[in-house]
C-alpha cells in the first residue's frame, strides 16, 4: 500500500513540471468588441475568461490535471467565439456564433459548469441572460441587414 501511495504522489509531483502556455495573445482594442457597458459588464464577468484573449488566472491554473483542462477550455472557446478579435471575424461567421452563444446560454450550456463552481460571479441569472439575448438579437439583425 506505501508503494501505492508513493507512486501516486510521485506522479502528481512529476505532473506539475507539464504546463500548458497560458499566455495571453496581445490585444488589439482597434479588434475588439465594443458596445455598452452593461453588456460588456456581463460578458467580462461570465465569458470573457474562455471568449477574449484576457483570461484572467486564478490561482489554481498552476495545478496539473486542473491547469490542462482550463487551457483547453480556454482554446476552445477562443476558437469558438473570441471577443477579442471581433472587428476581424466574418460576418456570416459572426451571425453563426451569435446564434450558438444565444442558444447555449438559453440551454444553460454557457457558461460552463465546472468554470461556474470556481466563479460564482460567472453566474447568469434572468437578468443578464435577457440582457445577452438582447444585445445578441440586436446583432444579429444589424447583421443580416449587412
Amino acid at each position: 500500500m506505501k508503494k501505492v501511495l508513493y507512486w501516486i504522489v510521485g506522479i502528481a509531483i512529476v505532473i506539475q513540471f507539464i504546463r500548458p502556455d497560458f499566455k495571453n495573445p496581445k490585444v488589439d482594442n482597434t479588434l475588439t468588441l465594443n458596445t455598452n457597458i452593461e453588456v460588456m459588464s456581463v460578458l467580462k464577468n461570465s465569458c470573457y475568461d474562455c471568449h477574449s484573449n484576457e483570461t484572467k488566472k486564478p490561482w489554481y491554473h498552476n495545478v496539473a490535471p486542473l491547469s490542462w483542462m482550463m487551457s483547453g477550455h480556454i482554446k476552445s472557446g477562443r476558437q469558438a467565439l473570441n471577443f477579442s478579435k471581433w472587428q476581424s471575424i466574418d460576418t456570416q461567421i459572426k451571425l453563426k456564433q451569435l446564434k450558438r452563444a444565444k442558444q447555449l446560454i438559453k440551454n444553460e450550456m454557457m457558461p460552463k459548469g465546472e468554470y461556474l463552481l470556481m466563479h460564482e460571479n460567472a453566474v447568469l441569472d434572468e437578468e443578464k441572460k435577457m440582457i445577452l439575448e438582447e444585445f445578441f438579437d440586436a446583432q444579429i439583425k444589424k447583421l443580416s441587414h449587412t
